[in-house]
Protein backbone atom coordinates (compact mmCIF):
# COMPACT_ATOMS: atom_id res chain seq x y z
CA UNK A 1 0.00 0.00 0.00
CA UNK A 2 1.27 3.46 -0.86
CA UNK A 3 2.25 5.54 2.16
CA UNK A 4 0.00 8.31 0.90
CA UNK A 5 -3.02 6.04 1.05
CA UNK A 6 -4.78 6.38 4.35
CA UNK A 7 -5.68 2.89 5.49
CA UNK A 8 -9.39 2.22 5.71
CA UNK A 9 -10.23 1.57 9.35
CA UNK A 10 -12.58 -1.27 10.17
CA UNK A 11 -14.45 -0.42 13.33
CA UNK A 12 -15.42 -3.40 15.48
CA UNK A 13 -17.41 -3.76 18.68
CA UNK A 14 -15.86 -5.19 21.83
CA UNK A 15 -16.72 -8.75 20.74
CA UNK A 16 -14.01 -8.36 18.08
CA UNK A 17 -16.35 -9.68 15.37
CA UNK A 18 -19.16 -7.19 14.77
CA UNK A 19 -18.13 -4.58 12.21
CA UNK A 20 -19.88 -1.20 12.45
CA UNK A 21 -19.88 1.77 10.07
CA UNK A 22 -17.63 4.77 10.47
CA UNK A 23 -18.91 8.34 10.59
CA UNK A 24 -17.87 8.96 6.97
CA UNK A 25 -19.83 5.93 5.75
CA UNK A 26 -22.96 7.05 7.58
CA UNK A 27 -22.67 10.63 6.30
CA UNK A 28 -22.25 9.23 2.79
CA UNK A 29 -26.02 8.73 2.82
CA UNK A 30 -26.46 12.49 2.50
CA UNK A 31 -27.15 13.77 -1.00
CA UNK A 32 -24.47 16.09 -2.45
CA UNK A 33 -26.18 17.76 -5.42
CA UNK A 34 -23.48 20.43 -5.75
CA UNK A 35 -20.92 17.81 -6.79
CA UNK A 36 -22.56 17.13 -10.16
CA UNK A 37 -22.29 20.67 -11.62
CA UNK A 38 -18.82 21.02 -10.06
CA UNK A 39 -17.57 17.85 -11.77
CA UNK A 40 -19.21 18.92 -15.03
CA UNK A 41 -17.45 22.30 -14.87
CA UNK A 42 -14.07 20.63 -14.43
CA UNK A 43 -14.81 18.30 -17.32
CA UNK A 44 -15.64 21.19 -19.62
CA UNK A 45 -12.28 22.72 -18.69
CA UNK A 46 -10.54 19.54 -19.79
CA UNK A 47 -9.60 18.54 -16.23
CA UNK A 48 -9.62 14.86 -15.30
CA UNK A 49 -11.93 14.90 -12.28
CA UNK A 50 -10.57 11.67 -10.79
CA UNK A 51 -6.95 12.80 -10.93
CA UNK A 52 -7.86 16.27 -9.65
CA UNK A 53 -9.70 14.86 -6.63
CA UNK A 54 -6.96 12.33 -5.88
CA UNK A 55 -4.26 15.02 -6.01
CA UNK A 56 -6.20 17.33 -3.67
CA UNK A 57 -6.91 14.42 -1.34
CA UNK A 58 -3.22 13.48 -1.22
CA UNK A 59 -2.24 17.07 -0.34
CA UNK A 60 -4.90 17.16 2.37
CA UNK A 61 -3.83 13.81 3.80
CA UNK A 62 -0.20 14.91 3.95
CA UNK A 63 -1.00 18.33 5.43
CA UNK A 64 -3.15 16.62 8.05
CA UNK A 65 -0.33 14.20 8.88
CA UNK A 66 2.21 17.01 9.17
CA UNK A 67 0.09 18.62 11.87
CA UNK A 68 -0.78 15.51 13.88
CA UNK A 69 2.73 14.06 13.58
CA UNK A 70 4.33 17.24 14.87
CA UNK A 71 1.91 17.35 17.79
CA UNK A 72 3.27 14.01 18.99
CA UNK A 73 6.90 14.66 18.01
CA UNK A 74 6.93 12.33 15.02
CA UNK A 75 8.55 12.92 11.61
CA UNK A 76 6.17 12.78 8.63
CA UNK A 77 7.08 10.40 5.82
CA UNK A 78 6.80 12.30 2.52
CA UNK A 79 8.43 9.60 0.36
CA UNK A 80 5.49 8.98 -1.96
CA UNK A 81 4.53 12.61 -2.56
CA UNK A 82 5.58 15.03 -5.30
CA UNK A 83 7.46 18.23 -4.50
CA UNK A 84 4.38 20.28 -5.35
CA UNK A 85 2.21 18.19 -3.03
CA UNK A 86 4.76 18.53 -0.22
CA UNK A 87 4.98 22.32 -0.70
CA UNK A 88 1.20 22.73 -0.61
CA UNK A 89 0.86 20.39 2.37
CA UNK A 90 3.46 22.45 4.24
CA UNK A 91 1.29 25.52 3.60
CA UNK A 92 -1.61 23.61 5.21
CA UNK A 93 0.47 22.83 8.27
CA UNK A 94 1.89 26.36 8.55
CA UNK A 95 -1.61 27.81 8.66
CA UNK A 96 -2.41 25.53 11.60
CA UNK A 97 0.71 26.59 13.51
CA UNK A 98 -0.10 30.25 12.90
CA UNK A 99 -3.51 29.58 14.44
CA UNK A 100 -1.91 27.71 17.35
CA UNK A 101 0.13 30.78 18.33
CA UNK A 102 -3.08 32.39 19.59
CA UNK A 103 -4.71 29.15 20.71
CA UNK A 104 -1.94 27.48 22.63
CA UNK A 105 -2.37 23.73 22.91
CA UNK A 106 -1.38 23.05 26.49
CA UNK A 107 -1.50 19.26 26.29
CA UNK A 108 -2.15 16.69 23.57
CA UNK A 109 -3.99 13.65 24.89
CA UNK A 110 -3.97 11.79 21.59
CA UNK A 111 -4.23 12.15 17.81
CA UNK A 112 -5.74 9.91 15.13
CA UNK A 113 -7.42 7.64 17.66
CA UNK A 114 -10.16 5.26 16.41
CA UNK A 115 -12.98 4.74 18.91
CA UNK A 116 -16.28 2.88 18.80
CA UNK A 117 -19.70 3.50 20.31
CA UNK A 118 -20.95 0.20 21.69
CA UNK A 119 -24.29 1.84 22.49
CA UNK A 120 -25.04 3.27 19.05
CA UNK A 121 -22.89 0.88 16.99
CA UNK A 122 -20.67 3.13 14.89
CA UNK A 123 -17.05 4.23 14.93
CA UNK A 124 -14.98 7.31 14.28
CA UNK A 125 -11.39 8.53 14.36
CA UNK A 126 -10.62 11.49 16.57
CA UNK A 127 -8.14 13.83 14.82
CA UNK A 128 -6.89 15.77 17.85
CA UNK A 129 -8.02 15.57 21.47
CA UNK A 130 -6.18 18.15 23.54
CA UNK A 131 -6.42 20.89 26.16
CA UNK A 132 -6.68 24.53 25.09
CA UNK A 133 -7.08 27.28 27.69
CA UNK A 134 -7.95 24.64 30.28
CA UNK A 135 -10.70 23.16 28.09
CA UNK A 136 -10.65 19.56 26.89
CA UNK A 137 -11.06 20.10 23.16
CA UNK A 138 -11.87 17.97 20.14
CA UNK A 139 -10.34 19.36 16.94
CA UNK A 140 -11.32 17.98 13.56
CA UNK A 141 -9.02 19.04 10.70
CA UNK A 142 -10.41 19.69 7.23
CA UNK A 143 -8.79 20.73 3.96
CA UNK A 144 -11.05 22.33 1.40
CA UNK A 145 -12.97 25.48 0.56
CA UNK A 146 -15.26 25.66 3.55
CA UNK A 147 -16.79 24.25 6.71
CA UNK A 148 -20.08 22.62 5.81
CA UNK A 149 -23.12 21.37 7.70
CA UNK A 150 -22.01 17.74 7.44
CA UNK A 151 -18.78 18.61 9.27
CA UNK A 152 -20.95 19.65 12.19
CA UNK A 153 -22.82 16.35 12.05
CA UNK A 154 -19.51 14.49 12.04
CA UNK A 155 -17.96 16.23 15.04
CA UNK A 156 -21.22 15.87 16.94
CA UNK A 157 -20.99 12.10 16.42
CA UNK A 158 -17.29 12.08 17.34
CA UNK A 159 -18.07 13.93 20.57
CA UNK A 160 -20.68 11.32 21.50
CA UNK A 161 -18.10 8.55 21.00
CA UNK A 162 -15.53 10.36 23.12
CA UNK A 163 -17.95 10.88 25.98
CA UNK A 164 -19.19 7.29 25.84
CA UNK A 165 -15.55 6.22 26.20
CA UNK A 166 -15.16 8.41 29.31
CA UNK A 167 -13.34 11.35 27.69
CA UNK A 168 -14.97 14.64 28.69
CA UNK A 169 -15.34 17.30 25.99
CA UNK A 170 -15.61 21.00 26.84
CA UNK A 171 -15.23 22.37 23.32
CA UNK A 172 -15.48 21.17 19.73
CA UNK A 173 -13.71 22.90 16.84
CA UNK A 174 -13.43 22.30 13.11
CA UNK A 175 -10.35 23.88 11.54
CA UNK A 176 -10.01 24.14 7.78
CA UNK A 177 -6.36 24.40 6.71
CA UNK A 178 -6.10 25.62 3.09
CA UNK A 179 -4.14 23.74 0.43
CA UNK A 180 -4.07 26.48 -2.20
CA UNK A 181 -4.66 30.21 -2.73
CA UNK A 182 -8.31 29.67 -3.68
CA UNK A 183 -8.97 28.15 -0.26
CA UNK A 184 -9.05 30.02 3.03
CA UNK A 185 -8.27 29.28 6.66
CA UNK A 186 -11.49 28.82 8.60
CA UNK A 187 -12.40 27.85 12.13
CA UNK A 188 -15.71 27.09 13.76
CA UNK A 189 -16.34 26.50 17.45
CA UNK A 190 -19.65 24.68 17.81
CA UNK A 191 -22.30 25.77 20.27
CA UNK A 192 -24.02 23.11 22.43
CA UNK A 193 -27.30 23.47 20.54
CA UNK A 194 -25.50 23.00 17.21
CA UNK A 195 -23.90 19.82 18.51
CA UNK A 196 -27.27 18.61 19.75
CA UNK A 197 -28.87 19.17 16.36
CA UNK A 198 -25.88 17.65 14.60
CA UNK A 199 -26.12 14.52 16.71
CA UNK A 200 -29.86 14.17 16.04
CA UNK A 201 -29.25 14.38 12.30
CA UNK A 202 -26.35 11.93 12.43
CA UNK A 203 -28.32 9.50 14.60
CA UNK A 204 -31.22 9.53 12.15
CA UNK A 205 -28.80 8.82 9.29
CA UNK A 206 -27.37 5.97 11.35
CA UNK A 207 -30.85 4.47 11.74
CA UNK A 208 -31.36 4.77 7.97
CA UNK A 209 -28.03 3.00 7.43
CA UNK A 210 -29.10 0.04 9.56
CA UNK A 211 -32.60 -0.06 8.04
CA UNK A 212 -31.12 -0.21 4.54
CA UNK A 213 -28.67 -2.87 5.64
CA UNK A 214 -31.49 -5.00 7.06
CA UNK A 215 -33.71 -4.60 3.97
Amino acid sequence: MSKKTKAHIRYKLADGKTIVPGCTTVLGLLAKPALVPWANKLGLQGIDVGKFVDDKADIGTLGHAMVTDQLIGQKTDTTDYSKNQIDLAENCALSFWEWEKNNHIEEVYFVEKPLVSELHKYGGTQDIYCRINGKKTLIDLKTGKGIYDEHGYQVSALKVILEENFYSVDEVRVINIPRAEDEGFLEKIFKPQELGTGWNIFNHLLQVYYLKKAA
